[in-house]
């Protein structure tokens, strides 16, 4: 090779491999403080925009467990509400059972009544209980004043619901088994409420969803034989009647038939001594008036209500234990992509730095390599 002073290829050379060397240095420093594999797009494109998908359904995912875990605070607070509404029913029921001793004079029955009286009460103010501002509980054809939820999640008689459309679905119907023959027994249709939760990152409704019910308290809390205002009842021909939720009595006094509030008489009838007007509200005056098997078949119906709720909160909980299953699964994906092996880049690193080290001193030698030109000029 000739000597010359204008061109040092071997200079040249040493800084380009210095220069390479020194990126390389930088990417393993990089990887290494950062913990990720891909610190720029350059370092792997394809990688990096699927690891990017999948932290974004990652976030997705997490957000929808948050979802679950809401729903199912939602469903225990409700159950707690029923549980009580349950005791207070019982008692109720062990107080028309005591009302019925032969030992009891009017007075004491009277006694008894007035018990009846502030319990009905408390159950009609438990109507009002809500979980972070959303209904737990409503009454018949109230989907126009329910508040506290995204209307597009309310669900009535099976139907989406949609503000002002006239149709929302059919009644559900609710069968009393007083009869050993199905053809005989007592239904009643009612308003069904429920709030639909998104089971799936997606939000789409065919992805995943459950639907949980807000308790009808008005349904669940209505007397079965509604003799007090409207009569007999019994169909003709041997059908069974199908009582109407909004014209039967309830022991929480929503809805209930219009009260005469000057004689506290319901409207359009005389039975003056049966209901009473408390703010407004119709409750059932005197207990003797209300059979203890109207209170065995509010039991069932709470019970019924527990048993659905219960149903929900284990559905909750097993659509939870799959996207938690997902979480794993994702975050571990999105590692495998992401993530550095830092073994496998600290060893990298050692040898960048040794590379490093090595051109640095090659390029200081070829640096000298024109000197030898001056040795002949001198």
């Amino acid at each position: 090779m000739s000597i010359v002073l204008n061109t040092n290829s071997a200079a040249t050379e040493a800084t380009f491999n210095l220069n390479k060397n020194n990126d390389n240095l930088r990417r393993s420093i990089a990887r290494l403080s950062s913990g990720n594999r891909i610190t720029k797009p350059t370092d792997d494109a394809g990688g990096l925009a699927v690891a990017y998908k999948l932290d974004s359904s990652i976030k997705r995912t997490e957000a929808t467990l948050n979802n679950h875990q809401n729903a199912l605070s939602y469903l225990q607070v409700q159950d707690g509400v029923l549980e009580v509404v349950g005791e207070i029913v019982g008692r109720m029921a062990e107080l028309r059972t005591m009302a019925a001793d032969v030992s009891k004079n009017a007075a004491d029955v009277e006694n008894y009544s007035k018990e009846f009286l502030e319990l009905q009460d408390q159950l009609h103010q438990l109507k009002r209980e809500k979980f972070n501002g959303v209904e737990l509980f409503a009454v018949e054809e109230e989907w126009d004043a329910i508040q506290g939820l995204n209307k597009g999640q309310l669900i009535v008689n099976g139907s989406d619901f949609v503000s002002g459309e006239v149709s929302l679905g059919t009644k559900h119907t609710y069968e009393y088994f007083d009869h050993p023959q199905a053809s005989g027994r007592t239904n009643v249709s009612y308003d069904k409420y429920e709030i639909e939760l998104f089971t799936h990152p997606s939000g789409v409704t065919d992805d995943g969803n459950i639907k949980l019910n807000v308790v009808n308290l008005q349904f669940l809390l209505g007397l079965k034989d509604p003799s007090l205002i409207d009569g007999d009842l019994e169909a003709a021909s041997g059908s069974p009647a199908v009582l109407s939720i909004s014209s039967t009595l309830n022991l929480g006094g929503f809805n209930q038939p219009s009260l005469d509030h000057t004689s506290s008489t319901p409207a359009g009838t005389d039975e003056s001594s049966k209901l009473t007007n408390t703010n407004g509200t119709g409750y059932i005056k005197d207990i003797t008036e209300v059979s203890v098997e109207e209170f065995t078949n509010i039991i069932e119906k709470i019970a019924d209500a527990r048993a659905e709720n219960g149903a929900e909160q284990q559905r909750v909980v097993q659509s939870m234990g799959i996207h938690q299953n997902n979480l794993v699964n994702l975050q571990a994906a999105h590692g495998r992509i992401m993530d550095t092996d830092v073994a496998l880049e600290s060893t990298r690193l050692a040898r960048h730095s040794v590379t490093v080290q090595a051109s640095a001193a090659m390029v200081a030698q070829a640096n000298q390599m024109t000197a030898i030109a001056l040795t002949l000029l001198q």
